[in-house]
């Protein structure tokens, strides 16, 4: 095995360094822009900046997962064209530098963005996914219950909302309002002189003194109204007995995704063809920098360069971005279309080595592409 060069070292660095800028950037714009959805919960709920950061942190891991290729193949054409924009390129290839040599710290950095891509797939996103699902779930279901601010209309959710006049120090409530949609047969409005939260197994419940309960009768269209010394409401947003979670196909492991234990079957193909996209996904790093090491390293060289073979290469990719997205949604509803995930991640990096390392010479269609440049100043016969 060959050691790396000097010149691999310089043509890494400026590719690592980049791959890192570029996708932490992009991570941060989509973090902004994914972020905003969850503005509500500091504006109508009262959390804290502290906790919505935290919150939204977690989405970092599986933003960088899905981005890592698309970057990979960004910083590789852009460093490239760089280069032989600069001549670069062409001094390589005069010294004798191969198409494998020159390709070689572009394929380093693919194989560290794909081995990156794996550990976020397998490890690091279903985890971080897991605690901010629960997080959530938390705060919709048990910290916004103790964030009930005094004459203000709370949304528990988007069914239940609930008023306190005054709130005193020991936590009593006075003078509550609760409209309780939750039940689609039955809408109430439920009034009480004063109440106190309370913590239950499926979140937080509130104990109402001395209040009435108006319900419309559907069939009648009566007015009902039931007056009560004590009662008990659930401000849970679950409705669970017990309060359970259910688990996101998201958030679960690779073992569980590929053997599902599912109460409804018609989900049991979405799970594992979750499953092979985690597998598969990674891979597209090295496809997609063979793609753009095509665009550079082939065909003639342009004095005062070129767009077409970037441009051709930009489309390629989102093409097979798009592409990815609808085998993805294909393979879901059909697990026998599962080999097109595997065939759109590894596919076009097989037919990229081909035209870029392969032996045989294409000399009609690759004229230049095996070929080492003359010596800078030689002559013409």
């Amino acid at each position: 095995m060959r050691l790396p060069t000097r010149l691999d070292r310089y043509i890494f660095r400026q590719l690592f360094c980049a791959l890192i800028a570029v996708t932490a950037g992009l991570t941060a714009l989509i973090w902004l822009t994914q972020s905003l959805r969850f503005v509500e919960l500091v504006v109508n709920r009262g959390l804290s900046l502290l906790v919505f950061m935290q919150l939204t942190g977690l989405l970092i891991p599986s933003f960088i997962a899905v981005i890592l290729p698309i970057t990979t193949y960004v910083v590789i054409q852009f460093i490239y064209q760089r280069l032989a924009g600069d001549r670069e390129v062409t001094v390589m290839r005069a010294a004798g530098l191969s198409p494998i040599a020159l390709a070689r710290p572009a394929l380093a950095v693919a194989v560290v963005a794909m081995t990156v891509g794996y550990w976020l797939n397998l490890i690091v996103v279903p985890a971080t996914l897991a605690s901010f699902r629960e997080f959530q779930w938390e705060i919709r279901n048990k910290v916004a219950a103790f964030l009930l601010q005094e004459g203000v209309f709370t949304s528990i959710s988007d069914k239940l909302v609930v008023y306190v006049r005054t709130r005193s120090t020991d936590g009593s409530l006075h003078g509550i309002l609760v409209d309780d949609a939750r039940d689609p047969t039955v809408h109430a409005t439920i009034l009480a002189e004063s109440g106190q939260l309370l913590e239950g197994t499926n979140g937080p419940r509130v104990l109402l003194l001395n209040g009435s309960r108006q319900e419309i009768d559907r069939q009648s269209g009566r007015l009902d109204v039931l007056t009560f010394t004590e009662n008990e409401i659930d401000l849970a947003d679950a409705s669970g007995s017990e309060g359970a979670r259910p688990a996101d196909m998201s958030e679960v492991g690779i073992g569980e995704l590929l053997h599902p234990r599912l109460a409804l079957p018609r989900d049991v193909p979405k799970w594992i063809a979750e499953a092979h996209k985690r597998l598969a996904s990674p891979l597209a790093s090295i496809s997609y920098a063979l793609v753009a090491l095509v665009s550079v390293l082939t065909g003639a060289f342009q004095r005062h360069g070129g767009f077409l073979r970037p441009l051709s290469s930009v489309l390629a990719v989102v093409l097979l971005v798009a592409l990815g997205l609808t085998v993805d949604g294909l393979a879901a509803r059909d697990n026998v279309l599962i080999p097109l995930i595997w065939a759109r991640a590894v596919l076009p990096g097989i037919v990229c080595a081909v035209i870029l390392f392969a032996p045989v010479r294409w000399s009609g269609l690759w004229p230049i592409a095996h070929r080492a440049s003359p010596p800078i100043g030689a002559g013409t016969a």
